[in-house]
C-alpha cells in the first residue's frame, strides 16, 4: 500500500487561556493518500479549522501547543524547526483561508505576491516569476491575465479573489492543498466555479486535497473520503458513499438531516419546518408543512412599484456625474400578510438595495413603496419613523448590527423605550416575553452579544425587530452565515412566528435550496432588475430564464453517487451595473408562462 501524503495520529492542539491550558482538539487522526480528497466537517466550534493550522503550524506559538504525530511523506512535522517548516509552507503544503480579502495584501498587486512566492521558493528571476505568474492566473480561468497582473485585490470580486488564493497556493506545486472553508463566502454559482476548478485542478496537478467545510452539500460534491468532527473530536470517518448512505453516529445524522435537499419540496404548496435532529441521540422529528398563513383575498401588505435606486458617480469631490450604478432598476412586486416573497440572486444583482430601499434606509429615485396603501417614500422623517413600526429588519451579519457595548436586553428593548409604547417595568417584561418567543432564556437579558453564538445573536435580532410587532419583516441574508443545523434552527423559527403572528417576509438569499423550502413565490434577480417571479413551484418546477436555470444548476446537490456528473458551469462573472451618466434603460417586456408566473423577454445576451 502506497504511502499516504499527510499522516496525522492523536492529534490534540491546547490553548491556554487565563494560565490554563484547554485543549481544542482532541486526538484526532487521519490520513490523507495520494491524489484524494479527505474532507473534515463540522459545525463553527468544533475545531476543524484549527485542526488545519496545526498541521500548518500556524497557531500562536506562546499560547498553543501541538502534540501528537503530524507526517507529510514520512517526514515528521512536529520536530522541524521555524525554518525548516517555512520551507515545507506554500511549498509542499499550499492552504487557501475562507476569506480572500484578509488573506491578500491590500497595497500589493495580486501578480506582485503571486511573483514573491515563486521567487522566493523556486529562485525565479522576476521576469521569469511574472511569466509564471500570468501562466497560473490563466490556469484559474482568470479573464486577461495579463492585463489583470497589476491589479490590487480591491478591484476583484469575491470569486476571483479566490481564484487568485488557489493561483498562490498552486504556485509552488505542492503535494497538499489545504482549502479552509473555501467557498462558503461565496454565491451558488461562484461556488460551484470554484468547486469546479479545485477538481480540475486536483486532476491536471496530481495533488492531494484536504478540504474543510460546514456544507454536507459541497462534502458530497467534492470528497472521496469524510472525517466528521465534534466538540474537538473526530466521531465519524470513512468514505463520503458510506457517511451519506449508513451514517451511524448522531451528530453526522443531524448534519445530513440539516442540509436542505433541492426538489425535496416538490408536490408540496406550503413552506416546511426542517427536521430537528438530537445530535445526542440521532432521534428526529416529523417535518410539518406550516399553516396556511397568506390572506390573499385581501389587499397586499406591501406594494412595490417601479422601484429604482442609482448611486452616482462623480469624477471628484465636487466634479460631475461621469456614471451611475444602476443598482434597482423599475423593481416591482408584491406581498400578502402572512406570506414569504424570497429575493434571490448573486451579490451584486440588487437584493440587498431593494430590501434597504423598501425601509428607506436608501433612499431610492423612483417608484413607490405601499405599507398598507400608504406610501413609504413621500413620509417626512417624523412620519416614516412612526410607519417603521410595521415594517422591520433583520440583517445579515447579527454581530455588526448589535450594539457591543449594550446587553441584549436593552437593544431589544430600546424600539419600545424610544417610540413610548411601553414604561422601562413593561419593557423588561416584554423582553423576557421576546426571548422566551424566539427560544432564548429571559436571564440571557443581562448578556453582551459578544457572550452568544451566531445562531443565538440572530435570535437577538429577530426578537427586536418583533419588540414593535411589525406586519412585514425583511430579512436580508438572515441565515447565510449561520452552520447548517443553526440555520435550521432560525428557519424554523422564522415559520414557527409567521403562523402565530401572521408575518410577511421579505426574504432575501442567494442560498437557493433554503429559500424553496420557506418561500410561497420566489423573484429573481439579475443586475437589478427582476428577471423572473412566481409561485415557488413554479420556479423552481419549470424555471424559464436561463439566468434562472443557471442558479439552480449550481447549487451543489448532497448525494454523492452524482459526484462524477458533469455540470455544465458557467465561469463569466455578473455583469458591472455601472452605466454612462446620459444611459436610459430600454423599456422590458414580461410574459406570462402560467398565472402569476412572469418571465423577462431576453435579448442575445443570454442566447448562448
Amino acid at each position: 500500500m502506497n504511502q499516504p501524503i499527510l499522516s496525522v495520529s492523536n492529534l490534540t492542539t491546547a490553548f491556554r487561556v487565563d494560565g490554563v491550558w484547554r485543549p481544542v482538539v482532541r486526538n484526532v487522526s487521519f490520513d490523507v493518500a495520494e491524489r484524494e480528497t479527505l474532507a473534515v466537517v463540522g459545525e463553527s466550534g468544533s475545531g476543524k479549522s484549527v485542526t488545519a493550522l496545526s498541521i500548518m503550524q500556524l497557531t500562536p506559538p506562546n499560547n498553543s501547543r501541538i502534540e501528537g504525530s503530524i507526517k507529510l511523506g514520512g517526514k515528521e512535522l512536529l520536530t522541524l524547526s521555524n525554518e525548516e517548516m517555512r520551507d515545507i509552507r506554500g511549498n509542499e503544503i499550499a492552504m487557501i483561508f475562507q476569506e480572500p480579502m484578509t488573506s491578500l495584501n491590500p497595497v500589493l498587486t495580486v501578480g506582485f505576491q503571486i511573483a514573491e512566492a515563486l521567487i522566493l521558493h523556486r529562485g525565479l528571476s522576476r521576469a521569469q516569476a511574472e511569466a509564471e505568474t500570468i501562466r497560473l492566473l490563466e490556469k484559474v480561468r482568470i479573464p486577461s491575465a495579463k492585463s489583470r497582473f497589476h491589479d490590487y485585490p480591491h478591484r476583484f470580486s469575491g470569486g476571483m479573489r479566490q481564484r487568485v488564493m488557489i493561483a498562490l497556493a498552486l504556485a509552488c506545486k505542492p503535494k497538499l492543498l489545504i482549502a479552509d472553508e473555501p467557498t462558503t463566502a461565496l454565491d451558488v454559482t461562484i461556488q460551484a466555479q470554484i468547486l469546479q476548478l479545485i477538481k480540475e485542478l486536483q486532476k491536471e496537478e496530481g495533488m492531494s486535497v484536504l478540504f474543510i467545510t460546514h456544507d454536507m452539500g459541497v462534502v458530497a460534491e467534492i470528497a472521496d473520503r469524510t472525517v466528521v468532527m465534534y466538540n474537538g473530536e473526530s466521531v465519524e470517518a470513512g468514505s463520503t458513499d458510506d457517511i451519506f448512505a449508513r451514517a451511524k453516529h448522531p451528530y453526522t445524522r443531524s448534519l445530513l438531516s440539516a442540509v436542505p435537499k433541492l426538489g425535496s419540496m416538490e408536490g408540496r404548496a406550503r413552506p416546511m419546518r426542517f427536521p430537528v435532529v438530537d445530535k445526542t441521540t440521532g432521534e428526529s422529528d416529523v417535518p410539518v408543512e406550516t399553516p396556511d398563513t397568506v390572506a390573499s383575498s385581501e389587499r397586499p401588505v406591501l406594494e412595490v412599484s417601479n422601484l429604482t435606486t442609482r448611486f452616482e458617480i462623480r469624477s471628484g469631490l465636487f466634479g460631475k456625474v461621469k456614471g451611475r450604478v444602476h443598482a434597482v432598476e423599475n423593481v416591482s412586486f408584491s406581498l400578502q400578510r402572512g406570506e414569504t416573497l424570497a429575493l434571490v440572486g448573486e451579490s451584486g444583482c440588487g437584493k440587498s438595495t431593494t430590501g434597504r430601499s423598501v425601509m428607506r434606509l436608501q433612499q431610492p429615485m423612483g417608484g413607490s413603496v405601499l405599507l398598507d396603501g400608504e406610501d413609504l417614500l413621500q413620509l417626512d422623517a417624523k412620519a416614516l419613523r412612526e410607519r417603521r413600526k410595521r415594517i422591520q429588519m433583520i440583517f445579515q451579519d447579527p454581530f455588526a448590527s448589535l450594539n457591543p457595548r449594550m446587553n441584549v436586553g436593552d437593544a431589544i428593548a430600546t424600539p419600545l423605550l424610544i417610540n413610548n409604547l411601553a414604561s422601562r417595568s413593561q419593557a423588561r417584561e416584554k423582553v423576557a416575553e421576546l426571548l422566551h418567543y424566539v427560544g432564548l432564556s429571559p436571564d440571557m437579558a443581562q448578556r453582551f452579544p459578544h457572550e452568544f453564538s451566531g445562531g443565538q445573536r440572530q435570535r437577538v435580532c429577530i426578537a427586536r425587530a418583533l419588540a414593535l410587532e411589525p406586519s412585514v419583516i425583511v430579512a436580508d441574508e438572515s441565515v447565510s452565515a449561520l452552520d447548517v443545523s443553526v440555520k435550521a434552527q432560525v428557519v424554523n423559527l422564522m415559520l414557527d412566528l409567521q403562523a402565530r403572528m401572521k408575518l410577511a417576509y421579505l426574504f432575501i438569499s442567494h442560498d437557493m435550496a433554503v429559500v424553496e423550502r420557506v418561500s410561497h413565490r420566489v423573484a429573481v434577480m439579475y443586475l437589478g432588475e427582476i428577471v423572473e417571479i412566481g409561485p415557488r413551484e413554479a420556479i423552481f418546477g419549470n424555471p424559464q430564464h436561463p439566468y434562472t436555470k443557471r442558479l439552480l444548476e449550481a447549487v451543489p446537490v448532497a448525494d454523492p453517487e452524482q459526484r462524477h456528473t458533469k455540470k455544465s458551469v458557467s465561469n463569466s462573472e455578473i455583469r458591472s451595473p455601472v452605466r454612462a451618466a446620459d444611459y436610459v434603460p430600454s423599456p422590458r417586456q414580461y410574459r406570462e408562462v402560467s398565472p402569476g408566473h412572469s418571465v423577462m423577454m431576453w435579448g442575445q445576451e443570454w442566447a448562448s
